[in-house]
């Protein structure tokens, strides 16, 4: 019973002892853990702060490799540019001074140079308000005979000249040079026009084809008189029906010797016979031009 009441106590103490080391070895393993995750985390922010140096490093070092160059080339620029200037110099050194009148026949050379500049620039504002007059002119002519077919009426501008050519089915009797009904309103349109230029001129010009005329037409030889006479007769109409001013018009025959298609054909003959109205130059402008110079 002694010994029983004897080994309690020292039960009792051991099992104290025993619970009490375990808490505090629980303790100190945890504190060890925390620690030893603080120290991972540390080494890792340690690694990331040299990998960070070693790249702003590296960016520095190409930086001034950068720099490096810049400031080789800007200098070799730099060298280049005196090396040029000594040359320049040289030169300089090596010229005569140039005398008075050296100095005044450059003054006049460039003087003559802005004269033919300016002299040039009013050519160019001539031509382009003359391209801008022949323009609204097409136009105008293109309004006036809207109605009328291509092949019947051809407005154009070939190198800044304006022709209005009309088939001769529209205007003539086959063969002849008398006029028909669609003429004078087809003439009608276009003096309509052209008594709105007073300042331009007009040639109408005769045109046929290379069939020769019958022998026995006492009033017309061949296709220099028909050509001709068509031309006048247009001229005719245009100053006493139409009212445009004589001094304006012109009148011509071509005969034959001007087609615009191959008369081997029937289409290429009926093309060639036409009349065509053609706004002359103002060469008169053009010499005043000329006598400026």
């Amino acid at each position: 019973m002694k010994t029983k009441h004897f080994l309690l106590p020292l039960l009792l103490v051991g099992t104290l002892f025993s619970c009490v080391s375990t808490k505090k070895y629980q303790s100190l393993n945890d504190k060890y853990a925390s620690l030893n995750n603080e120290l991972v985390a540390s080494q890792k922010e340690t690694r990331a702060c040299k990998d960070e140096k070693a790249e702003a490093d590296r960016q520095r070092a190409i930086a001034d490799a950068q720099r490096e160059a810049q400031i080789a080339s800007l200098k070799d620029q730099v060298d280049m540019l005196k090396k040029n200037n000594n040359v320049a110099l040289k030169q300089l050194e090596d010229m005569s001074v140039i005398s008075s009148s050296q100095a005044e026949s450059i003054k006049k050379s460039l003087d003559n140079i802005g004269a033919k500049d300016s002299y040039i620039q009013s050519i160019q504002q001539a031509a382009a308000r003359k391209d801008s007059l022949n323009m609204a002119l097409v136009m105008n002519l293109k309004g006036a005979l809207g109605d009328l077919e291509d092949q019947d009426v051809n407005i154009k501008v070939d190198k800044g000249v304006v022709y209005v050519d009309i088939s001769d089915k529209v205007l003539f009797k086959t063969g002849s040079f008398d006029v028909n009904d669609k003429a004078k309103v087809v003439l009608g349109k276009v003096a309509t026009v052209l008594k709105a230029q007073p300042d331009l001129e007009y040639m109408v010009e005769g045109h046929t084809d290379n069939v020769t005329l019958n022998g026995n037409n006492d009033l017309m030889l061949d296709n220099w008189d028909l050509s001709v006479k068509r031309a006048t007769t247009i001229v005719r109409l245009l100053q006493k029906q139409y009212g445009l001013n004589p001094a304006q018009l012109v009148a011509a025959g071509r005969s034959e010797y001007k087609p615009i298609a191959d008369n081997s054909t029937a289409e290429g003959k009926a093309r060639n016979r036409r009349t065509r109205i053609v706004v002359l130059p103002q060469l008169d402008q053009f010499f005043k031009l000329l006598e400026r110079r």
